[in-house]
């Protein structure tokens, strides 16, 4: 037993030394190639599997013909070891080159596409996630783009809407100021509505920043989703009489709701005032609220003939106003914008699709709890 004990003393001794030499062999190669990091760990399981033969040897005072047969057999296991480390070292150094050079495409703009071939584990982990990082980054710049897009839009947008009623605004208060107006009061309430008008731009693009930098605050309460469409139904009456549209609400169910009450009565009059601008005379527009499984639909459905496929998903994009037999007399197109960052602040959806005739938006609110 004493025999025993004392050879895995000088075993784990002469190991010791070896993993100590070891170890600062990998300190000072730290930051240079995994292959001679492979290296060394190789040599080092066999240096200290000869460090400690060496010292039991001499312990136990070995024959020279038997300290020479293990000698030669730890020799060949070190050739051997040193061959498959160096073959694993190059094999991972490749992959991992070959994953840099595909990772690089992030910089130029472009999409991350894993190599070919097998990895190990954990590389092909890092390919997965380099491959995701890759998809949202796609996703962000078309995103970025479109944002990009929708602000150049809309700044030519209010430059001429603002210029308009400004030039109108000036010229007639020359003819004022110079006394060369016909009818004073004609011009007077011109230089009204125009200025009503600019003040429903100037607080649509209030709104808008407001939404765009997460300050809406919001109150919500208990109420009847048959309440407020009740609401915006009456205070949208005049103008549809002044375009000759027929206002429907009769697929109301009285569901209950948490919502702002002026901010979603916003809502439905952005809706409401669009369908009507856009419903020929004598046509219809409809409202309705109906209790699904997620949440409760409020829709306004007009007769405007129908959206284009192709800008059904720039509808509620900031500026956006479609075809000039779409556009509005007044506003900047931020209407809607306005109305999806609203209903997105409720936690809600807004979408918009054609039917026969016109097309039809839709907010999804979620139901008030019990």
């Amino acid at each position: 037993m004493r025999d025993i004990l004392l050879i895995a003393l000088f075993a784990f001794l002469g190991a010791v030394a070896a993993g100590l030499l070891g170890a600062g062999v990998l300190w000072l190669i730290r930051r240079r190639s995994l292959t001679a990091s492979l290296a060394v760990v190789a040599a080092v399981a066999v240096t200290a599997m000869l460090a400690g033969t060496l010292a039991v040897a001499r312990a136990m005072f070995l024959s020279t013909h038997d300290l020479t047969v293990v000698t030669m057999v730890v020799a060949m296991a070190a050739v051997v070891s040193l061959a498959t480390a160096l073959l694993l070292g190059r094999w991972v150094v490749a992959r991992s080159r070959a994953l840099t050079a595909a990772a690089r495409s992030f910089g130029d703009g472009g999409h991350f596409s894993a190599p070919n071939g097998p990895a190990t584990a954990e590389l092909d982990a890092l390919s997965q996630e380099l491959a995701a990082t890759s998809a949202k980054l796609a996703e962000s710049r078309d995103r970025e783009r479109a944002l990009e897009a929708s602000r150049r839009e809309l700044v030519a947008w209010i430059s001429h809407d603002l210029r308009t009623p400004l030039a109108g605004l000036r010229a007639m208060s020359e003819a004022l100021e110079d006394g060369v107006a016909a009818d004073p009061q004609r011009y007077l309430r011109q230089m009204r509505t125009e200025v009503e008008r600019l003040n429903g731009m100037v607080g649509d693009l209030f709104e808008l920043s407001r939404i765009h930098a997460g300050a809406l605050a919001l109150s919500p309460s208990r109420m009847s989703v048959y309440d407020l469409v009740g609401d915006a139904l009456a205070g949208a009456d005049a103008l549809a009489r002044e375009y000759g549209v027929w206002l429907t609400g009769d697929r109301v169910e009285p569901v209950p709701v948490e919502v702002d009450g002026k901010e979603m009565s916003r809502v439905l009059g952005n809706l409401l005032v669009n369908a009507i601008r856009r419903t020929p005379s004598d046509g219809t527009v409809a409202v309705a609220a109906e209790r699904f499984a997620d949440g409760v639909v409020l829709s306004v459905t007009d007769g405007c003939g129908g959206i284009p496929e192709e800008d059904l998903p720039r509808v509620f994009d900031t500026g956006w106003r479609g075809t000039h037999a779409r556009t509005p007399p007044a506003g900047a197109g931020l209407g809607l914008a306005i109305v999806r960052g609203i209903v997105e602040a409720h936690r809600g959806q807004a979408a918009v699709r054609n039917v026969p005739g016109g097309c039809r938006f839709e907010v999804t609110l979620p139901l008030a709890k019990a």
